[in-house]
This record gives C-alpha cells, sequence and structure tokens, in this order.
C-alpha cells in the first residue's frame, strides 16, 4: 500500500552557489558517502531526494543526514533512512522506498513512494 508520495525539484546552480558561498553546508546536507559525490547535478538530485521523503512523512524539519541515496554498481539509485527520519516512517507503517532521479537543463529532480506491506486488518 503506498503511504505518501513526495517530489521536488533543485536549481542545480542555486545550489552550487548554497555550497560555494557555505562549505559547511555540504556535512549538513550529505552524509559522508554523499559528500563524495563530485557532480553537482548529482548532489542536487540527492538534496531534492530529501525534500520528497519530508514531503511522503509529513515532516520537515527532520535531518537531512538522515535520509541516504546510495547508488547499485548498476548506477540505480536507492534510498536508505537512519535515525529520526527511520523512526518517523516507522510511524507511517512505511517498509520500502521508491525513488526515481533526473536532472536536464539545469534542475534536478526526485520522486519517492514510500510504500507499506503491512496490511491493515479490518
Amino acid at each position: 500500500m503506498i503511504v505518501g508520495v513526495g517530489v521536488d525539484v533543485v536549481e542545480v546552480a542555486r545550489l552550487a552557489r548554497a555550497l560555494e558561498r557555505t562549505p559547511a553546508l555540504r556535512s549538513r546536507l550529505f552524509t559522508p558517502a554523499e559528500q563524495q559525490v563530485t557532480r553537482i547535478e548529482s548532489l542536487a538530485a540527492r538534496f531534492a531526494t530529501k525534500e520528497a521523503v519530508a514531503k511522503v512523512l509529513g515532516a520537515p524539519g527532520l535531518p537531512w543526514v538522515g535520509v541516504e541515496v546510495v547508488s547499485a554498481e548498476s548506477g540505480r539509485p536507492s534510498l536508505v533512512v537512519h535515525g529520526a527520519v527511520a523512526s518517523a516512517a516507522a510511524e507511517l507503517g512505511i517498509t520500502d522506498w521508491h525513488l526515481s532521479l533526473s536532472h536536464d537543463g539545469g534542475f534536478a529532480t526526485a520522486f519517492v513512494i514510500g510504500e507499506s506491506r503491512i496490511l491493515e486488518s479490518p
């Protein structure tokens, strides 16, 4: 059962300017593994993912690093949640995440679905 859907769009250049202006922002927004990503378009898509997850959970203000995008060797992205974000997802019964990322024309987009395999009894 789909618990929530979130989508977000990030202007790549705006994120680049913010990271240049405030270098410490990188460690507040991204996990150590995500910080190793060098392409700004990929970082923007990861930031869009964090915003989209907040929309799924209906919980703005959760820690950014509680949402992590990891990539398989094939390049396919997946979503891992930690700490308070994982707790918020568990409260809603979310057991699975689905993620699609894209970037083109100076924008990055993330589409996230939170799903529950837990069936509610009637």
